[in-house]
């Protein structure tokens, strides 16, 4: 079975399609209800809609997930009816299964019920017409990659006492992510030495997004977010909140972390937590999402599936 864990929530439809095939004779006893064993259309949906709910009963490697609407609708044809099955949830998996089961399920309980009146019944052609939902639905594409830097924050690391590990994790998820890693330092937790660091990679090396990792805490020395707020024209506070909320749906810890984020001129800035797994999850959350922010911050919109071009001069 895959784990799911690491996966945010997104609303997930799936449309499938499935051909009962039968005489013309038949068909015209389903439409008019005239089959002795009852309403094939309204068992044939209740079947249907049934069969969704259980998919992962015995779809060996699906996962049990909260359906929040199944839809089964009937077409007839001369000699066929189409049977469509719509599903709807907010997960974190696909619906995919379950709308073919749907589908399936209608058709083997229509032909069930109309086998003794029609022998050369069959159904066939059960696929998946569509499909929306997950991180593939909210991918931006850009003319060129965007540039980015990770400032890993803690005096153990910069003093050479300390392995580093949330950068190391940080910067290989950003490869992964197609984004260009062209800065990677390690400071000490002093704030002001942290602010100009940020100003610097913004104005001076015009990176477009920057993460920073580590001191975002409790303790006396964990200072980055508001080294961080010196720096930044607005913040974006629903990026912090992303992180906190995935964090906090894995762990009761992530409540005491201060991240920020926000953005200077035309670059983005995000605190993330100094553990390596919070680091981790913090981008699961982000991703794919957070690059659509690069559009509008180059002064474009929020339409999907065009190719965000980046201005030059927008950083002279």
């Amino acid at each position: 079975m895959i784990d799911v864990s690491p996966k945010f929530n997104t609303l997930r439809y799936a449309r499938a399609q499935g051909i009962l095939t039968a005489k013309e004779s038949t068909i015209d006893r389903v439409r008019n209800n005239q089959v002795p064993k009852g309403d094939v259309l309204q068992v044939a949906r209740a079947a249907g809609i049934t069969a969704a709910k259980r998919t992962a009963d015995w779809i060996v490697f699906c996962h049990t997930l909260p359906i929040d609407w199944i839809g089964v609708s009937f077409e007839f044809k001369k000699n066929q009816i189409i049977v469509t099955a719509e599903v709807k949830a907010i997960w974190k998996t696909g619906v995919e299964m379950e709308a073919m089961t749907a589908v399936t399920a209608a058709l083997l309980n229509a032909y069930d019920m109309l086998k003794p009146i029609d022998e050369n019944i069959s159904f066939t052609s059960v696929r998946l017409v569509e499909k929306k939902g997950g991180k593939s639905n909210f991918k931006d594409q850009f003319d060129r990659p965007i540039k980015a830097a990770v400032l890993v924050i803690s005096d153990s690391t910069y003093a050479g006492t300390r392995k580093d590990k949330s950068g190391v994790i940080i910067k290989s998820y950003l490869k992964e992510m197609d984004l260009d890693v062209v800065v990677y330092a390690v400071l000490p937790d002093i704030q002001a030495q942290i602010s100009q660091r940020l100003i610097d990679l913004v104005d001076t090396d015009h990176i477009d997004l920057i993460f920073t990792t580590g001191g975002t805490g409790f303790g006396p020395k964990d200072i980055t977010p508001e080294a961080t707020r010196e720096v930044l024209d607005k913040e974006a506070p629903g990026v912090a909140e992303a992180i906190r909320r995935h964090g906090k749906e894995r762990t009761p810890h992530a409540m005491l972390s201060r991240e920020l984020a926000g953005l200077r001129k035309q670059s983005m800035i995000v605190n993330l937590p100094g553990s390596s797994n919070g680091a981790r999850e913090s981008l699961q959350a982000l991703f794919p999402g957070l690059l659509h922010g690069f559009p509008m911050i180059w002064g474009g919109g929020h339409e999907k599936g065009n190719i965000a071009t980046h201005n030059p001069k927008d950083k002279s």
